[in-house]
């Protein structure tokens, strides 16, 4: 009891949305109808620099990372309502995601850091505000770390904890089914938006999903999120840090024991919440989450 208990607080075990949904016998996985890109000029990836993709052209520099089941299209609803005047916002693909696809590596969190990084010096992109989401907070809350003074600020939606996300041989036995398994998939995306919508959305999300990253990438940030943690010198990082949760997310990303890991942890955190919206704040109130993102720029 205790076990399903664990595997239900993080989302991992079967509902009775999941189990009725169409979804899944039409084809949840496959690709969408081809759509015109939204992205102006984006850059494969090179030798060691990741893949990106600039929009806008302002002063003001933003670095954007993505979450474990999706790349930048997540990221796709957010880009009508960002100011290309006032902010230049470089969307990054980790290895084996999306424009970086092609670069396979040891996905560890050090990697994940020294590649966005190496990425920002090949743009010559000396100081920048930072954004990670889930996955990729745990890999933000690194680079500020490592990088001195050159992050601004620090918004994280959804994040993993500095604490990480730690799972039992159950728990890493259903994460590993999410990657095979659409109906797993389907579990873990559902209870994390509090089996809100219907199947086209779960179909959307789905596909986001699987046309993401390789599952060798998916595996090798699978291991990295479970297993690493934020520790050392915390206290002295310098930029700001704010932290979004979603009310409808499971308790693991908006509990208090997430409040209390990043209040320790870091003494200029704030806080918000977005009654509306779960784990995929940028795809379910993508106005509210550019605006949140704006004011971090702004301020």
């Amino acid at each position: 009891m205790q076990r399903r208990t664990v595997l239900k607080g993080l989302g991992l075990t079967a509902t009775a949305a999941i189990a009725n949904t169409p979804a899944f016998a039409q084809g949840a996985g496959s690709a969408a109808s081809a759509a015109p890109s939204p992205w102006p000029s984006p850059q494969l990836a090179t030798g060691n620099r990741l893949g990106y993709c600039r929009v806008g052209n302002g002063p003001t520099v933003c670095v954007v990372l993505h979450e474990w089941l999706g790349d930048h299209v997540n990221w796709e609803p957010v880009l009508p309502y960002l100011d290309p005047a006032r902010y230049t916002i470089v969307f990054m693909d980790l290895r084996g995601y999306g424009w970086s696809r092609g670069m396979s590596g040891s996905y560890t969190l050090d990697e994940a850091a020294a590649d966005v990084l190496r990425t920002a010096d090949e743009l010559a992109i000396t100081r920048f505000h930072l954004v990670g989401h889930s996955m990729s907070g745990l890999v933000a809350q690194k680079i500020a770390l490592q990088a001195g003074g050159r992050p601004q600020s620090v918004t994280l939606f959804s994040p993993v904890p500095p604490t990480g996300f730690r799972a039992d041989e159950a728990a890493m036995k259903a994460l590993n089914a999410v990657i095979d398994e659409d109906e797993a998939a389907g579990r873990a995306i559902t209870a994390r938006t509090s089996s809100r919508y219907g199947a086209g959305w779960l179909r959307r999300k789905l596909t986001i999903a699987r046309l993401a990253s390789t599952i060798e990438a998916k595996r090798g940030y699978l291991i990295m999120f479970t297993s690493s943690t934020i520790s050392g010198e915390t206290h002295g990082l310098s930029a700001p840090m704010h932290v979004v949760t979603g009310a409808l997310d499971i308790p693991f990303y908006r509990g208090e024991p997430l409040r209390n890991a990043f209040a320790l942890a870091y003494p200029r955190v704030t806080f918000e919440t977005i009654d509306d919206a779960g784990h995929y704040s940028m795809l379910e109130t993508p106005v509210r989450v550019a605006s949140i993102i704006e004011k971090q720029l702004a301020g």
